[in-house]
């Protein structure tokens, strides 16, 4: 893999998640574990000192969770890396309030190795990560919990734009929905952009999370 590798800080209380996570990633050509962390607020500060890629954050930690942990990297760094919450079960609330929070996915850790590697390559060049049916799962998990609210920003949406976003909560990349909507590349790329810069998202995740919570597409 050519160019500079992708730098990596774990953020795990427990020490043989670490270990095994350096191990499989300090494998790899292009990757190169960085530093790690304990607890979620010695994240936040390796993290400031390192300027990592990409965090492995553990959603669940002592001191502060990889919720805030999450939240204070993304708010208060110019720059900052992708983060991709690590958690036990795919149907934890945490998870749903780390994507919410500005993560870009998040990975099981029973996750296969090369599940790991793929998804710090793939954060690591801007994509998100998503499940789609556990998102779907959460998001009805949430809009059961909290009302959907209707912003302005879904009838600014032009038909192909709505017809994308709902593409992209189906877990599409830029190529799938080119291909679904018979359009080139290039153009899937920019109704993607238009759909971010219209629902004010940072990424594809959070514009999913936006598409949920304003009741635009349905869980279920």
């Amino acid at each position: 893999m050519s160019g500079a590798p992708v730098r990596v800080v774990l953020a795990d209380d427990e020490r043989m998640v670490r270990t095994a996570l350096r191990v499989i990633l300090d494998a790899e050509e292009g990757i190169e574990v960085v530093g790690e962390a304990t607890t979620g607020a010695e994240a936040v500060s390796v993290v400031r000192e390192l300027r990592p890629d990409v965090v492995l954050m553990d959603v669940r930690m002592p001191e502060i969770d990889g919720i805030r942990a999450t939240e204070q990297i993304l708010a208060t760094l110019e720059d900052p890396p992708r983060v991709v919450v690590v958690t036990t079960f795919e149907n934890d609330a945490y998870v749903y309030d780390a994507l919410h929070a500005g993560a870009a996915g998040f990975l099981l850790k029973r996750a296969a190795a090369e599940e790991l590697v793929q998804a710090v390559r793939l954060v690591a060049c801007g994509d998100s990560l998503l499940y789609p049916a556990a998102v779907r799962t959460l998001a009805a998990e949430h809009a059961a919990r909290q009302p959907a609210r209707a912003p302005a920003w879904v009838a600014r949406l032009t038909d192909r734009e709505a017809d994308v976003l709902r593409l992209m909560a189906a877990g599409l990349t830029n190529a799938e929905i080119a291909g679904r909507l018979s359009v080139g590349p290039a153009t899937a790329k920019t109704h993607v952009a238009a759909v971010l810069a219209k629902t004010g998202a940072r990424d594809r995740t959070q514009a999913v999370i936006a598409a949920y919570e304003s009741g635009f597409i349905t869980p279920g």
